[in-house]
């Protein structure tokens, strides 16, 4: 495993500075079909994926935020979507281990990453695909469920943060996804800020919509149009929403909410069934 590379930082806005962890899209295609995204028999243009990724790069670069990079692997197209390649949470590595024989391998690359550079990592016993499905918002861990991470994953984690962060321990709740379009958590909700998630309710089950509308009162409900194009694909530092420009009334609610959204194409990528969001993994540091 190669080691990666820390880019320059840019300018800070009026938000809070974040390192993310990025893979290159060299080796990107789609060979085969494990969403409802993908299809082997679409062309893909590897070139045009690059340069939209470098693009989302650049733009966090801009930012203020710091970006590594972890070398792809030949054979692993779906490396580029570096979020489910682990979860990374006061500081503890919880590893991917993917439903999917295809993408397996990126689990174990991803730990090694990690590794080298002296992290401590946890290797997952349990089907999880990092922060695909798992999102944190600020000491609440939102766990998905339903296509590909599993009910015994988010035990584990649980058990994971109560042994690293004692009393301290972010809480971890399950969010049941029912719709194979959006077959990871990070496809149908974005963490805004701490305290303010943006969703798509249809996403979920009756009891999910529920939880939801009960723990967050005030959040973002996001129409079938804006879903349907992975507008929830999204980052956010507290103040930027880094998007997809596909998803327009999402971007205005946003505006509404006092965010600014950062239209950032990423329509070849699209094709995998990912955005800027599947992109990017986020390294938290131990508090």
């Amino acid at each position: 495993m190669g080691r990666g590379r820390v880019d320059g930082e840019g300018p800070m806005g009026a938000a809070g500075r974040r390192h993310y962890l990025m893979c290159p899209p060299t080796f990107y295609t789609v060979a085969y079909e494990i969403n409802p995204w993908m299809h082997a028999d679409q062309a893909t243009d590897t070139a045009l994926a690059v340069r939209q990724w470098q693009r989302l790069r650049e733009v966090y670069r801009d930012l203020g935020h710091t970006v590594e990079t972890i070398d792809p692997l030949p054979g692993l197209p779906d490396m580029v979507y570096a979020a489910n390649g682990a979860l990374v949470v006061d500081g503890v590595v919880y590893s991917a281990k993917f439903r999917h024989p295809q993408r397996q391998p990126e689990g174990p690359a991803y730990q090694a990453w990690f590794d080298d550079r002296g992290y401590r990592t946890h290797t997952a016993q349990h089907v999880n695909e990092g922060e695909g499905d798992i999102l944190v918002a600020g000491r609440t861990v939102l766990a998905g469920t339903g296509f590909r991470t599993t009910r015994a994953a988010h035990d584990e984690l649980r058990a994971l943060l109560t042994a690293t962060s004692g009393a301290d321990a972010p809480e971890v709740v399950g969010l049941e996804l029912v719709d194979p379009r959006y077959y990871h958590l990070d496809t149908a909700l974005t963490v805004l800020r701490d305290d303010e998630i943006a969703y798509h309710p249809d996403a979920f089950s009756p009891a999910t919509q529920a939880l939801l509308a009960d723990r967050y009162p005030d959040a973002v409900e996001v129409g079938a149009d804006d879903a349907a194009v992975l507008g929830l694909n999204a980052v956010s530092d507290g103040q930027h929403v880094v998007m997809t420009p596909a998803a327009t009334r999402f971007a205005d609610q946003l505006r509404e909410r006092g965010y600014t959204p950062v239209p950032v194409a990423t329509s070849e990528l699209l094709k995998g069934g990912g955005g800027a969001k599947c992109c990017t993994l986020e390294i938290r540091p131990a508090p």
